[in-house]
């Protein structure tokens, strides 16, 4: 499933192109191999409350999100091999190319909202 992710507090587009990861498969391989990931991408995995960027070769944006969508934890440009905290108010998390949530303007207490892309 594609998904629309738009920062309402903002009123920011962040991704138009998003994945759902809800599967343990999915939600384990998450981005890792990706040699890049383009303005638009991302990927929202559920449920989530950490996250580990072991494998990947890209630095990513990290938005860690409690279930009304606010976000509770963020990481501008996570490098690869580095592993969160536990944050146990999120239920999930979106990755981001690096740079879109310093771009957008996107701050912790903010909230997101998902839409299916038809």
């Amino acid at each position: 499933m594609r998904l629309r992710v738009n920062n309402v507090t903002r009123d920011r587009l962040l991704a138009d192109r998003a994945e759902r990861a809800t599967s343990f498969r999915d939600r384990f391989v998450g981005l890792m191999g990706r040699r890049s990931l383009a303005l638009g991408e991302g990927m929202h995995i559920v449920p989530c409350n950490s996250i580990h960027t072991f494998f990947m070769r890209i630095p990513i944006d990290v938005a860690f999100l409690d279930p009304d969508g606010v976000i509770v934890k963020q990481f501008v440009a996570l490098p690869p091999w580095r592993a969160t905290s536990v944050y146990f108010q999120a239920k999930s998390v979106l990755e981001l190319p690096a740079g879109t949530l310093q771009a957008s303007g996107t701050r912790e207490g903010d909230r997101l909202v998902f839409e299916p892309v038809p």
